[in-house]
């Protein structure tokens, strides 16, 4: 029943569903990172941490998935070979988006911390990207292939929940070096 509700609201609002969903879920991440992987306690939850999550979320990648990836449904076509058109789109999202939406998670973060942006993608760009290699290719086919445009935002945000965890965790390492867990 859930689902269906978010479907018929990301057919009817598919930006502002997606903008929501992605804040709610960005936020979670950030809450696990903080309770399940660092062990802070509520007593010590970075509220200041999780709204930053939160707003990035919803305002930068549920807007940006969503249109994203309609463009890649209307734009990314290879007629007879749905296959070869699916790793297309894998390529173009990794190649482009995957990596264009890292540094913008990663200057944001920065930024809103009051840090200098430069220095932030200096120490953790390169070792999350190449993290995002490892999970995103496999998501992002088996949704390009199985899941319908509508829902593709979601499906993304509910397997970014460990992902964003990760980021957040990597994110709030003093100079980006992640000392616990070091291949997540």
């Amino acid at each position: 029943m859930a689902l269906r509700w978010y479907q018929a609201k990301s057919a009817s609002r598919p930006i502002l569903t997606a903008a929501v969903s992605s804040a709610v879920l960005f936020g979670t991440g950030d809450a696990m990172a903080q309770h399940l992987v660092e062990k802070r306690g509520l007593k010590n939850h970075d509220l200041g941490r999780t709204t930053r999550m939160v707003l990035y979320g919803g305002a930068v990648f549920g807007p940006a998935a969503t249109k994203w990836f309609g463009f890649l449904q209307n734009r990314v076509k290879i007629p007879g070979r749905p296959n070869l058109e699916i790793v297309a789109r894998v390529a173009a999202d990794q190649c482009l988006f995957a990596s264009t939406n890292l540094f913008v998670f990663l200057s944001s973060m920065a930024l809103m911390e009051g840090t200098d942006p430069s220095k932030k993608l200096e120490s953790t760009y390169w070792n999350a990207l190449q993290k995002n290699w490892m999970v995103w290719p496999a998501v992002q086919f088996t949704n390009f292939k199985f899941v319908p445009l509508e829902s593709r935002v979601l499906v993304v945000n509910v397997v970014s929940l460990g992902w964003n965890c990760y980021l957040s965790f990597l994110n709030s390492q003093p100079g980006g070096e992640a000392q616990y867990p070091p291949d997540v």
